[in-house]
Order: structure tokens, then sequence, then C-alpha cells
């Protein structure tokens, strides 16, 4: 079964994200090792890596990854692009292997296997996904019921654990910092989704920043991209990278594939060579 060239051409720049992303968790890593010497640590809330010029090597590196996985989601369905994000756990473990030194055991390998794997089979199964002509639609989905209580849910379950649980297990507990990243990164995504289509129709002569919904998307995804910054600053400074990524991408697509099924309602039943949809 072939890919649309829309979903070919999501899946190249989701692959060229991965690898920006996985170089640059080491990158952030060295330049967090390096600014804790110097002052307050990430961990303990300081911000001195902000003056180390190796952390915003990494921090570009980021960002670059996360413009080609921006582009990406404009192209192909969130349930296709995120789990290519397994690649960057490949990345990132080697390059913590060698360049932190920083040892993944049997069972680490073992993990990030079966992530490619199960990455590959949903590659292989990528639902098309119904055309959107206007950032309307998208926001007519995200005002539906099913996703508001979604995002109320998952603002409750973040503010919980920033107030309640950071401060007593932050720092042995890579899960709250990694659930925090996590579940506001499946609310970036879909804004993501939505800021990407928006692009891609105003480039096609259909300008859909004359509308507050677009800006809105925006707004959001700006203010998760700062929670999320954050919060994994945090865990990177604290635990092992060649085990937070993993860790953090397992969860990551957990929340964004039942992010997107909630948002768009639709559920794909993969069968053999083909795939139905049903639309609940």
């Amino acid at each position: 079964m072939g890919l649309s060239p829309d979903n070919f051409h999501g899946l190249t720049l989701a692959v060229s994200s991965s690898i920006f992303i996985g170089a640059s968790f080491i990158m952030k890593k060295k330049g967090l090792i390096k600014a804790g010497t110097k002052g307050i640590r990430a961990g303990s809330g300081g911000y001195t890596y902000l003056y180390e010029p190796l952390w915003w090597v990494g921090m570009i590196s980021m960002i670059v990854g996360e413009i080609a996985n921006f582009a990406a989601y404009a192209f192909a369905p969130a349930i296709l692009v995120t789990p290519l994000g397994a690649l960057s756990i490949i990345v990132s473990a080697v390059l913590a292997h060698f360049v932190l030194e920083e040892k993944l055991h049997i069972f680490g390998v073992l993990g990030c296997a079966l992530c490619v794997v199960g990455s590959i089979s949903i590659v292989l199964h990528a639902p098309q996904e119904k055309p959107i002509h206007s950032v309307k639609q998208v926001w007519q989905h995200a005002t539906q019921p099913g996703f508001i209580i979604y995002t109320f849910l998952v603002l409750i379950v973040v503010a919980v654990l920033i107030f309640r649980y950071v401060p007593r297990y932050g720092h042995t507990h890579m899960v709250v910092y990694v659930g925090i990243c996590s579940l506001m990164g499946s609310l970036t995504v879909m804004s993501v989704k939505a800021v990407g289509i928006a692009l891609k129709l105003t480039f096609s002569e259909m300008n859909q920043f004359k509308y507050f919904e677009t800006w809105v998307f925006v707004l959001v995804v700006t203010v998760c991209c700062v929670f999320q910054l954050n919060y994994l600053n945090k865990a990177l400074d604290t635990f092992n990278t060649a085990i937070i990524a993993p860790v953090y991408y397992v969860m990551f697509t957990i929340f964004t594939i039942l992010a997107s099924v909630i948002l768009f309602k639709v559920i794909y039943y993969m069968t053999g060579s083909h795939k139905v949809e049903h639309r609940l």
C-alpha cells in the first residue's frame, strides 16, 4: 500500500525533524550541564542556561526540527507524523551513548526497537485525512464538547502536576516533568496542525490569517511551547537523556493520537492491506 503525495511530503519532513530534534536533546543537555557549573541548575529552577551558547545551538536545532515538524502536520495526519518521532529516540540514544556517555541498557534498547516497529506499522497503515478547506473547520471541531472536555481535563491534570507533584516528586520521578510536557504537547500538536493548515492555504492564495480563530491557535501554540520548553529543560537537567527521550516520545504519542481522535472524531481501523474509516 503506497503513500499519497501529501503523506509522502509529510513523512519526509517528519524524518528530517526527528534528526534535528534528536541532536538538539544532546546539545541542550551539554549546555545545561555546563551552565549548572556556573549557577543554579535548571532542575532547581535556575535559568543560567540562557547564557550558555551550546544550549542555544541545541535550541536552534530544535527550532529547525520543529519547523519541519510544523510543516509536516500541514501535509499529513497527526497519527502519521507524531509516531515518526521514534527516530529522534534513536538519534538521541546513540549520541547520548557516545557524547554524554549515558549508557542505554538492554531494556532501553528493546524499548527503542519496539517504538520504531510500532511507528513503521502506523506509517504503513496511515489513514487518508479528510481535506480541510479552512481553519474555521478545525475551529468547529475544536469547539465541540468532546475536545473541550479533553482540553479542560488536560489543564486540570497539568495544574495538579505543577503545583502539587513538581515540588514533591519532580527531582525523583521523571514522569512528573514528562507528563506535563506530553499533556501540553497534545494541545500544541492540534494547534500546530491548525496553524500549518492556515499557512498552507494562505500560500495557496486563500488567506486564513484574516480569521481570529487562526490567531487563537497561534496563541495556544506559543503558550504550550513555553510550558513544554521549561519543563523539558528541567527533565533533561535532572535525568538521563537516553531515558527521557523514549519515555517522552511514548507518552507524547499516546496523548497526541488520543487528542487527534477526539478532535477530528475519526477512528481508523487497519485490517490487512486496507483500512476502514468509521466516523463517530
